[in-house]
Order: C-alpha cells, then sequence, then structure tokens
C-alpha cells in the first residue's frame, strides 16, 4: 500500500498524486465504468422520474474503483484521506480518458 502526502493546497497540485494512485490500467477502467453507469443512471432517472435509482449511485461509483484499488492497484482509495479532491479526480480522469490525455 502507498503513502500518501499530508495535505495537497489546491487540485492542481493534487492532481498529479491522484493520476499516479491510478497507474493500473484495470484500475483506470473500473473507474471510467464506474462513472459512465453513474451518467446512465442519473440519466435513466430524470426520463424515468424513478428517484430511488439515485440510491445506487455511491454503491456504483465506490464499488468499481474500490474493487479497482484494492485488487488491481493495490492501494488505498484516495477517497478516504481526500474525499473531495478524489471525486472531483474522478471526473477530471473521466474527461482525459475521454479526451486522450490518459491512456484508456
Amino acid at each position: 500500500m502507498s503513502t500518501q502526502p499530508q495535505r495537497f493546497k489546491s487540485f492542481a497540485e493534487f492532481y498529479p498524486y491522484y493520476l499516479q494512485e491510478h497507474s493500473n490500467p484495470t484500475c483506470r477502467r473500473l473507474h471510467y465504468a464506474g462513472s459512465l453507469l453513474i451518467l446512465v443512471v442519473v440519466g435513466y432517472v430524470l426520463v424515468s422520474q424513478q428517484w430511488l435509482w439515485l440510491l445506487a449511485l455511491p454503491v456504483i461509483g465506490y464499488g468499481f474503483a474500490w474493487v479497482g484499488h484494492f485488487i488491481f492497484e493495490r492501494n488505498r482509495p484516495a477517497t478516504f484521506q481526500y474525499p473531495l479532491y478524489s471525486l472531483m479526480g474522478d471526473w477530471v480522469i473521466f474527461k482525459d480518458v475521454l479526451t486522450g490525455r490518459v491512456r484508456f
């Protein structure tokens, strides 16, 4: 398991660390799948008005990500120490994969 720095002053300072903690391709793919499924569920909820599906969002998002970290990356998810920056990182890496900045 990797050790985490004490604190970050900004998200821009945190994001390189976030990328380092997601160096395993399978971990990145699981994060991407979880984020994509979140968007699908949110779209479904907006169309169907089935609001209870929103309760599944944390399970979907964290479930895929934590499997990636514990099984493939073999590190502790940054969410435990940096919940907001980690959530932001999930969506920035999603965008970076879509734009080709980060390898899928």
